[in-house]
């Protein structure tokens, strides 16, 4: 049985062997997402990522993996690194309770063109459309489109990650992206599991992340490859 701490420190791979089960694919040990879904993969034994890697990049042009800090190995005739982000993960340690202003909508199958369209707008490159699958997301309209939403992604029997934390440039310091946030970890207390999340080192968003609860943990990197 493994516990909480253990499913923390390989987060994606926990996640394809618990909730997200059926978005599973293997390769010579290493676990994917089906890339449709999301370009993540995890791995416990390094030394067996180059076959994998090389497998998963015949079905997709670019992915991830995510480690705490196991290095991969690589077949540089089939897969090249392109970068490594240096992230952390942050637990939430104490809810702290804020004023919810606006309306907060749960999104549905209506919402996921404009979800999507959104994130590439601010974060481009890495969301699927149908990343929607993977959890709960919650949005904030004004002037009749979608401004801010949150939303869910990796998932255990313990925990839920907050993601996709996104608002338009047109509508930023307003507080929205906050509501959300807190929002969001409220729903998943609710299912009686750790809210958690994940961010790069040294991005400004991170004190607001701790003025809402949360503290830093550990790193957890994300090693960035394409196809050759």
């Amino acid at each position: 049985m493994k516990t909480l701490e253990d499913k923390l420190k390989n987060p994606v791979w926990y996640s394809l062997n618990e909730t997200h089960q059926k978005f599973h694919l293997e390769f010579d040990g290493v676990q994917f997402y089906n890339p449709e879904i999301c370009n993540f993969g995890a791995f416990c034994d390094a030394t067996k990522t180059a076959k994998a890697l090389t497998a998963y990049a015949k079905i997709v042009d670019s992915f991830f993996l995510v480690s705490e800090n196991g290095v991969p190995t690589i077949d540089t005739n089939t897969v090249l690194l392109v970068k490594k982000i240096d992230g952390c993960q942050m637990v939430l340690e104490n809810l702290v309770t804020i004023e919810i202003t606006e309306n907060i909508v749960l999104l549905t199958d209506e919402s996921i063109d404009e979800i999507y369209e959104l994130i590439w707008l601010v974060m481009p490159g890495f969301y699927r459309k149908r990343g929607f699958e993977m959890g709960t997301y919650f949005g904030i309209y004004k002037d009749n489109k979608l401004v801010s939403i949150t939303g869910q992604r990796m998932q255990t029997d313990d925990f839920v990650e907050v993601s996709g934390v996104v608002t338009h440039p047109k509508y930023t310091r307003k507080g929205y992206a906050k509501q959300l946030i807190a929002h969001t970890t409220k729903e998943i207390l609710k299912e009686k599991k750790l809210p958690i999340l994940h961010t790069n080192k040294g991005n400004t968003a991170i004190p607001l992340y701790e003025k809402l609860g949360y503290k830093l943990t550990r790193d957890m990197n994300w090693w960035l490859f394409r196809r050759k």
